[in-house]
C-alpha cells in the first residue's frame, strides 16, 4: 500500500504544467460565463419591467426553464445536441476554436443569467417605487432612469446574494469536464491516471477549489464594502 506523498504530484514538471493549464482554463469558462451571465441578467431585468405583459412573461419563463433544468443536462443540450444541428462551416469554425469551452461558456453563461436576474430583481424591489417616478419627474426617460436611478440602487442591495451565485458559478465551471473542457477537473483526472496518486490528486483539486472560492467571496465582500456608502465612509 502506498503512502501518501503529494510531492509525486507536485514535485513534476508534466503535471504541475497540467494544472496551470487546467485552472487558467477554468478562470477562462468562469469569467466568460460570469460575463455573459451578468450581460443577459440586466437584459433580463430591462425586460421584467418593461411596460406590457410580454417582456415579463418571457423572462418568467426564461427562469423557470434555467433554474428547474439541471446545469449539466443543459452543457449537455448545447454540445451533443444544438451544436450538431448547426451549419457545417459553423462546426468547422468552432472546432478550430475550442467548441467545448465555447459551449460551456454559452451554457453556463444562459443559465446563470436567470440566477442573476433574480437577484437583480430582489434588488430592485428593496428600492422604493418612489425612486422611479422622482427620476421620470426630472426628466429622465425609463430607460435613464433604470440606468442611472433604480440599476445603481438595486445592484447594490442584491451584492450579497449575486457573490453567492458567482461563486457557485465558479464551482459549475468543473461541470464542463462532461463534455471534455480540459478545464481544473479534467487535469487532475488526467493526473490521477498518469501518476495513480488518487487521493493526493483529488485532495489537491478540492484544496484549490476552496482557496479559488474564498478569494472569490474575500473578493465579493471588500466590494460589497465599497459599495457601501456607509460601511465606506462616503455617507
Amino acid at each position: 500500500m502506498s503512502s501518501f506523498d503529494l510531492s509525486e504530484i507536485l514535485g513534476n514538471p508534466e503535471y504541475v504544467s497540467m494544472l496551470l493549464l487546467g485552472i487558467k482554463m477554468t478562470f477562462i469558462v468562469a469569467i466568460g460565463s460570469w460575463v455573459l451571465a451578468m450581460t443577459l441578467a440586466l437584459l433580463l431585468l430591462g425586460l421584467r419591467y418593461a411596460p406590457g405583459p410580454v417582456g415579463n412573461a418571457f423572462v418568467t419563463a426564461y427562469v423557470s426553464y434555467h433554474r428547474n433544468v439541471p446545469t449539466l443536462v443543459q452543457l449537455l443540450l448545447w454540445y451533443f445536441g444544438i451544436f450538431t444541428l448547426m451549419p457545417d462551416p459553423v462546426t468547422f469554425w468552432l472546432n478550430d476554436h475550442n467548441a467545448e469551452a465555447i459551449f460551456a461558456v454559452i451554457a453556463l453563461g444562459l443559465c446563470q443569467a436567470a440566477y442573476f436576474s433574480e437577484d437583480l430583481r430582489s434588488g430592485m424591489r428593496a428600492v422604493s417605487p418612489g425612486q422611479m417616478e422622482a427620476a421620470r419627474a426630472l426628466g429622465h426617460s425609463y430607460v435613464s432612469a433604470m440606468r442611472f436611478v433604480m440599476v445603481p440602487q438595486g445592484s447594490r442591495n442584491a451584492l450579497p446574494a449575486l457573490i453567492n451565485h458567482s461563486v457557485s458559478l465558479f464551482k459549475n465551471s468543473s461541470l464542463a469536464v462532461a463534455i471534455g473542457v480540459a478545464e481544473l477537473t479534467y487535469a487532475v483526472k488526467e493526473i490521477e491516471n498518469l501518476s495513480f496518486r488518487t487521493f493526493e490528486s483529488y485532495l489537491l483539486v478540492t484544496v484549490l477549489y476552496l482557496v479559488f472560492s474564498l478569494m472569490i467571496m474575500a473578493l465579493g465582500a471588500y466590494t460589497a464594502r465599497r459599495a457601501d456608502p456607509v460601511r465606506s465612509g462616503r455617507a
